[in-house]
């Protein structure tokens, strides 16, 4: 089965690298315009060559702080203006917080809820009055498998997916009538931009293994004894994206490999 996007327009959040632009360019291959947000604009326009060469009909690129409400607005303006419309939205902005709970200040807690809850929650509602009106809509939340079962020293990041995991279910009560679909992914161990980040910070403490060690000892941990691709979880956002979802809404996926132990 061939999932088509042809004709749709999808805006995606933190879409510059990892899942987010692995999103990008797999909706870009099912013939979807693409705009992407993020904030470096040297590495979006990199992302935006990148789905562009995909074969997006219009692929944009947005810098901006979708944390801030100002930034949300303007975004989602520019997207309207680049693709003629938003009817795919993607909240994939943010990264992993988390620590000791006596540790995580209010100002972390603010940022951490701004950037990947309130985001979500302010482009779904500038998205929703046209995704009503043409009745189709998808939006599909990016969560971790922490929403379901969050850990010691998850916060704030298991709390503020929790909270995104009942928003999912909020909108989706709401838009089902108007045919507008919203879901939540739920990331596990997925091979991206943070595990570079942090394999290169161990390497300069002494670490001395290469990515691909890091990537098979991270893996060892896991039910499906490896890690997942930002391929692998961008084909489950089309999935749902795609017409081929068209009675599925109000769920939250695991896509971890078997490592939730929440269904």
């Amino acid at each position: 089965m061939q999932f088509s996007m042809q004709g749709r327009k999808a805006l995606i959040t933190g879409g510059s690298l990892g899942i987010g632009l692995a999103i990008g360019e797999t909706f870009a291959r099912a013939g979807a315009s693409v705009a992407v947000v993020a904030r470096r604009k040297d590495v979006l326009e990199e992302a935006r060559a990148r789905i562009a060469a995909a074969g997006a009909p219009k692929a944009v690129a947005i810098s901006a702080d979708v944390g801030t409400a100002a930034d949300c607005e303007r975004a989602y303006k520019e997207a309207v203006a680049g693709m003629g419309g938003v009817d795919v939205l993607v909240n994939n902005a943010g990264t992993s917080q988390r620590g000791p709970f006596e540790s995580v200040t209010d100002e972390l807690w603010q940022h951490d809820l701004d950037l990947k809850l309130f985001a979500a929650i302010r482009l779904a509602r500038l998205a929703l009055p046209s995704m009503k009106a043409n009745r189709f809509g998808r939006i599909i939340n990016v969560l971790n498998t922490g929403a379901k079962a969050p850990p010691a020293e998850g916060a704030p990041t298991a709390v503020t997916r929790a909270a995104g995991m009942a928003l999912t279910k909020v909108l989706a009560g709401e838009g089902a009538k108007h045919n507008v679909l919203v879901n939540g992914l739920l990331v596990g161990r997925i091979e991206s931009d943070q595990w570079v980040r942090r394999h290169e910070a161990d390497k300069a403490k002494g670490a001395n293994v290469s990515m691909e060690e890091y990537y098979a000892n991270m893996g060892k941990s896991l039910p499906m004894g490896r890690l997942g691709t930002s391929q692998e979880f961008a084909n489950a956002a089309l999935f749902l994206a795609s017409d081929a979802g068209s009675y599925i809404t109000g769920t939250a996926i695991n896509v971890d490999g078997g490592l939730c132990p929440v269904v």
